[in-house]
């Protein structure tokens, strides 16, 4: 273990390596690595997915309707009898 090792940081090494490995430009997109900002982070990324969600929902709606509607033209319309 190094004797830098914090038991309240256990992303300290994480973090550590992240920075030094990833380009300054990029650094800013790196997570957020207190528990209050992980928490809040979480809760945000929760209603982006529900937001999601829901509108998967309504595409997934909107395509069944329209192939109802494309299935109940298609019984109305006269059929071609050969005689």
């Amino acid at each position: 273990m190094s004797a830098d090792f914090n038991p309240n940081d256990p992303f300290a090494m994480f973090r550590q390596f992240w920075q030094t490995a990833t380009p300054v430009s990029a650094q800013p997109f790196l997570p957020p690595m207190s528990e209050e900002e992980i928490d809040r982070k979480l809760a945000e990324l929760r209603v982006v997915e529900g937001w999601l969600t829901m509108n998967l929902g309504m595409l997934s709606m909107q395509m069944k309707t329209l192939e109802m509607q494309r299935a109940a033209l298609s019984a109305l319309k006269p059929r071609d009898e050969k005689k």
